[in-house]
């Protein structure tokens, strides 16, 4: 991973733009359950998403899917530990697709909430990062599932929940299904971007231990310090002041899902770089911290645009152990996308390349 600052730099969902994947009018003729066969057997083509980050369905099950992702170099933080996000970004594919498998044919399911408590953080020695989702109950129009996302080492690092809407696919979008060619199962003459060399910085311990979190802000804010997860999705600092951060994304053909709509996952894990850098401003030298939970609340679908999601947030409450960051994300014509918030883990004299198991640190703490 290259070393030093380096003040611009193009991310990766920017570098080209991601193979052109489509799904015929065949897909929306299949129950859910067929669909997410075919999706775990490889018979319709993959969405960007899965082919930016590696992210796929291995196990399907009526009521149940399982997805894994590589634990890549790529979505190392600054500190070298994956950032929380990461989590929700592996659990809200297996959360939506264990209650689309009980749906019938036509029929779409979008995310409206989605909930993670974090127990373990992830890292590249993770190896791989697993989620199991399972349908809890369905109602005509809504459904709740749950999920459990470990390591390639059997260690439980999350829980998670969703709630998601149930409704028939739109008349115009199946229309424009009918209209198209599906795409080629596998797009070729394309590396996957996870398999590529990742970039960016990292800091060692010693940086950490010397410098005050909203120093390392302000780098990040001028393009001095750009991790590897930010380079990979194209995340970058807007505005920062004590307790409050504002950081960008282009919502780029690389983030979208099998049916043309930004993963949800992908806003999940931009409202958590927002509330990390936003307590990071406030983090003294020689300081780590650990997410406790995140929430967030899906209100509009997004689309590619030439205009940047912009996601803004706020430190709410500061106590002894415990701070709490709320976050809205808008997009590129100001209308409120999504809203998050989530509380963290403030741990004086804790090194990040130590794992943080957060049910023992809560358990030797007092209060918040």
């Amino acid at each position: 991973m290259p070393d030093g600052p380096t003040a611009t730099f193009v991310p990766v969902t920017l570098r080209e733009p991601p193979p052109p994947v489509r799904w015929g009018a065949d897909a929306l003729r299949m129950s859910g359950l067929d669909l997410m066969r075919a999706v775990r057997d490889q018979r319709l083509p993959e969405p960007p998403i899965s082919l930016l980050t590696g992210l796929r369905a291995t196990d399907v099950g009526l009521g149940k899917t399982t997805f894994a992702m590589p634990a890549s170099p790529w979505w190392q933080s600054g500190a070298g530990v994956f950032l929380a996000g990461t989590l929700a970004f592996v659990a809200d594919a297996p959360l939506g697709c264990a209650i689309l498998t009980s749906a019938p044919p036509g029929t779409g399911v979008s995310t409206s909430e989605l909930s993670v408590n974090f127990l373990r953080p992830a890292g590249i020695r993770s190896q791989i990062l697993i989620a199991r989702g399972r349908l809890i109950h369905e109602t005509r129009s809504t459904g709740l599932a749950e999920a459990l996302i470990e390591d390639g080492r059997g260690r439980l690092l999350a829980h998670a929940t969703a709630r998601c809407i149930i409704s028939p696919i739109p008349a115009a979008a199946a229309e424009a299904l009918d209209r198209q060619q599906p795409s080629p199962v596998r797009p070729t003459g394309q590396r996957a971007p996870y398999l590529t060399q990742p970039e960016g910085e990292v800091y060692g311990q010693e940086v950490w231990d010397t410098t005050p979190g909203i120093e390392l802000m302000r780098r990040f804010i001028d393009g001095h310090f750009s991790p590897p997860v930010f380079r990979l999705l194209g995340i970058r600092g807007i505005g920062l002041a004590e307790g409050e951060m504002t950081v960008a994304m282009p919502p780029s053909g690389w983030h979208l899902n099998a049916l043309g709509v930004i993963y949800g996952g992908s806003l999940a894990l931009l409202a958590d770089a927002a509330i990390t850098c936003a307590t990071a401003t406030i983090i003294p030298p020689a300081t780590a911290f650990s997410p406790l939970d995140l929430k967030i609340n899906y209100l509009r679908p997004v689309f590619p645009s030439d205009g940047d999601l912009v996601a803004r947030a706020r430190l709410v409450h500061r106590g002894r152990t415990i701070a709490v960051v709320t976050c809205e994300i808008v997009n590129a014509t100001g209308k409120v996308v999504a809203i998050a918030s989530g509380s963290v883990l403030i741990l004086p004299g804790r090194p990040w390349d130590r794992p943080v198991h957060v049910q023992d640190e809560l358990a030797s703490t007092v209060g918040g």
